[in-house]
């Protein structure tokens, strides 16, 4: 046989990883191989592999024609949109694609040419765990990948898209990167299984129980995005990667729009209601301000009463986070505060925008919250704003206050444009509470309370809850009609593309975990 023969029929043998029978046992579970899920993931016939003809170790345990070329996993680099990323995508065919020494090498390369070149790393998850075969070598293997994920971290981003089982030891990789996808029905997470549940604690659980993607998304807030199959996972990944930048280096991504700057909804006019006790639809007001109305929801199902979203402003991307008034009056609680700070802590790690749309009543009060740490959780989200130095924009639509108010990124800690509707309220608590405590005795001794009280909320609102007694103090730089927030904040944008801000010099900061 020829060279050229024989490497084209090493390639083709590479190709089949683990052999046409367990390729099809993998599409009867409606799972894709890795090799067409990384076909999907990128642009066409971009993609370049690295180490097809590595071979697992020889080992006791392992015949040798047990060993197959690639050893599980699937590595190299290729394009979204133009833009190279990285990638290794876990091969189930080949031992249930579990980790052992060679696969563990081959993710590690990457993920270094990742970071030596400043391009996103992308994991596509679908593995049985460490390969036992190999003993202690496979642990050694994923702290290996668990130093680089910590490494890499706010160096450039990292997706882990999970489309098989990913579990025990093997969450922790996943858990560290900065987005987690998962597939509905085929993905679970856990650290340990249904059946170490049942034993341990006599909890009777199903797989989806215990780790599903819904779980994640919804309950745990392990997972980002949830999706309904690979196809639909992997698009949502690409769509992700349009908003981020490579690096950290890099600026935000812009691209261009046929959305006019000075685009001014008069519907936002109206959508916040007279009743300061009835909802509105915060998705609403920020598809009328962004780019063509388009927004990419990150933990939607987690935490709902706080909206974290990546959108474009005039192009460029920018990270959104607002309260959410339709879920839990938009509180911040224990999950949202959380939600919130890690996002942008994301944003600000990679020199993404922050727009903020404040309507907040304040943390949430009770027995379980303050047990559970709300006051730990409530300074992550304000140490986030404080210590992000990208630049921040914020819009205060209706309430904002009591702490909330310093933590939603106000001026105080270092918000570059704050600026309020004619409808936001601004003060330690809401005209009602206020009153009931300033006014104590009066309307105790009142012939008619309800009456007096309805006029001290009137005054209170008018001397305190209004946005220009802190547009009086600087703490607000304008007071804007609704309709006008999309050309201010843009302009605002625009002004603020060359800010330098700087926190003191440090190895890093401690945050409030």
């Amino acid at each position: 046989m020829r060279p050229t023969e024989r490497l084209e029929a090493m390639r083709r043998q590479a190709a089949l990883g683990g052999g046409e029978q367990r390729i099809a046992q993998q599409h009867a579970k409606g799972k894709l191989t890795a090799r067409e899920r990384i076909d999907l993931l990128l642009d066409e016939a971009s993609f370049t592999e690295i180490d097809a003809f590595v071979m697992a170790r020889p080992t006791e345990l392992i015949a040798d024609d047990e060993r197959v070329m690639g050893d599980g996993v699937v590595t190299g680099f290729g394009r979204i949109d133009g833009r190279v990323v990285y990638v290794f995508a876990q091969d189930f065919t080949v031992f249930g694609g579990s980790l052992a020494e060679a696969h563990a090498e081959k993710i590690c390369k990457v993920m270094d040419l990742a970071v030596r070149t400043g391009a996103p790393i992308i994991g596509l998850n679908d593995s049985g765990g460490a390969r036992i075969q190999e003993g202690v070598v496979s642990l050694g293997g994923y702290a290996d990948i668990f130093l680089r994920n910590v490494l890499a971290s706010g160096v450039v981003p990292q997706i882990s898209a999970i489309l098989g089982p990913c579990a025990g030891g093997a969450v922790y990789s996943p858990a560290i990167t900065d987005f987690v996808a998962m597939v509905r029905d085929t993905a679970h997470m856990f650290v340990t299984g249904p059946n170490v549940v049942r034993t341990v604690t006599h909890e009777d659980v199903t797989f989806d129980e215990l780790g599903g993607a819904d779980v994640h998304a919804r309950k745990s807030g392990v997972a980002h995005f949830a999706a309904d199959d690979d196809v639909s996972c992997l698009a949502l990944v690409r769509r992700l990667v349009s908003y981020l930048p490579s690096n950290n280096l890099d600026g935000a991504p812009a691209r261009s729009t046929d959305d006019p700057v000075d685009r001014q909804d008069r519907e936002l006019d109206t959508i916040v209601p007279a009743a300061a006790a009835r909802p509105y639809d915060m998705r609403e007001v920020i598809r009328r301000v962004v780019d063509d109305g388009e927004m990419l929801g990150v933990h939607e199902e987690w935490a709902q009463n706080v909206i974290c979203a990546f959108a474009r402003l005039d192009g460029r991307s920018v990270g959104v986070v607002a309260q959410q008034p339709t879920v839990l009056a938009g509180v911040l609680d224990i999950d949202a505060s959380t939600k919130a700070a890690r996002f942008v802590r994301f944003c600000d790690a990679f020199n993404i925008p922050l727009v903020t749309f404040v309507d907040v009543p304040g943390f949430l009060p009770g027995v379980a919250q303050e047990h559970a740490g709300i006051i730990r959780s409530g300074a992550k989200l304000l140490y986030a704003y404080a210590e992000a130095t990208v630049p921040k924009l914020t819009v205060i639509t209706r309430k904002a206050y009591g702490g909330a108010y310093d933590v939603m990124s106000s001026k105080h800690i270092r918000g570059d444009y704050n600026v309020a509707w004619p409808s936001a309220e601004i003060a330690v608590m809401g005209p009602e509470g206020a009153v009931n405590i300033i006014h104590r005795d009066e309307l105790a001794k009142a012939k008619d309370p309800d009456r007096r009280r309805a006029e001290l909320v009137g005054e209170y609102v008018e001397r305190f809850a209004n946005p220009y007694v802190a547009a009086s103090r600087g703490y607000i730089d304008d007071v804007i009609e609704p309709r006008q927030t999309r050309p201010r904040l843009v302009a605002a944008l625009h002004a603020l593309a060359t800010k330098r801000d700087t926190n003191p010099r440090r190895k890093h900061g401690n945050i409030p975990l």
